[in-house]
């Protein structure tokens, strides 16, 4: 191995180095390189060496570091409960009586008139007593105790029934004017956000609402938003609140109340 490194053709010989570099300057450069060349193909060699050493029992390093780490959980230690069973019913205390029943109110069957054509016997008129019984399906005595309050009987309460809108008519409901003069009244009401105006953001808004019988506008709703526009939501449903009335719609010369949609084109 001696004679390799010190032989003539061998780039790195200190031998040919010092022949080489003979009376020039030895302190760096070429003559630096090769005389350490030998050592730093060493040192490399080494680490290498080691590096790899380490890669490959990594695995296995690790695994012993868990195993010290692992902390043994301690083992949980359950305990069956006997319940006991219930006591033993008692036989000799007897039942509770049951509940007395609710009073009777004393009323009088309703007879439906006959109509016939034999001739009719008044019956005697019922004795007059100081309370009225009531009227009822069946015929039976009240309880003499007992204080019954009749239940009072308002007066029957109507609820309005609204009648639900169309969506199409015969005489759709128009604005006072026109279709222009609802867009000129859209273009000189509308109040457009400043951050959708800022950032530049455009589209059309779609607004329904019920046109009712008198022409007043109610039920405004966003059918569909500008994306990213909140806020011309908030202007598209002030501006229709704000109309005033229409037309109303009628269906075979009836006025009805009818649902309208209509599109704001929001631009910049």
């Amino acid at each position: 191995m001696a004679s390799l490194f010190n032989d003539w053709n061998n780039v790195v010989a200190p031998a040919r180095n010092e022949l080489v570099f003979e009376d020039r300057n030895q302190a760096y450069g070429a003559y630096s390189l090769r005389k350490n060349h030998n050592k730093n193909v060493g040192i490399a060699l080494l680490i290498s060496g080691a590096f790899f050493v380490l890669l490959v029992s990594a695995p296995a390093i690790i695994a012993w570091i868990q195993n010290k780490t692992q902390v043994e959980t301690p083992a949980i230690e359950v305990t069956q409960l006997d319940l006991l069973p219930p006591p033993p019913l008692d036989e000799t205390v007897p039942p509770p009586p049951p509940p007395p029943p609710p009073p009777v109110m004393e009323t009088v069957k309703f007879t439906p008139p006959v109509v016939t054509d034999d001739e009719v016997v008044d019956d005697p008129p019922p004795v007059q007593t100081d309370e009225t019984p009531q009227i009822s399906t069946v015929t039976q005595e009240g309880t003499d105790d007992a204080i019954i309050i009749p239940k009072e009987k308002g007066p029957a309460i109507v609820a309005p029934t609204v009648e639900a809108p169309l969506s199409y008519v015969e005489q759709m409901p128009t604005f006072p004017g026109g279709e222009e003069a609802m867009q000129k009244f859209i273009n000189e009401h509308v109040v457009y956000p400043q951050i959708e105006q800022e950032m530049g953001i455009t589209g059309k808004c779609y607004v329904t609402f019920v046109v009712e019988k008198d022409g007043e506008i109610t039920s405004v709703k966003i059918l569909r938003s500008v994306a990213d526009g909140p806020g011309y939501d908030k202007a598209a449903i002030n501006v229709v609140k704000a109309m005033p009335k229409w037309k109303p719609g009628k269906q075979n010369g009836r006025t009805m109340r009818v649902q309208f949609v209509l599109p704001i084109n929001f631009t910049n």
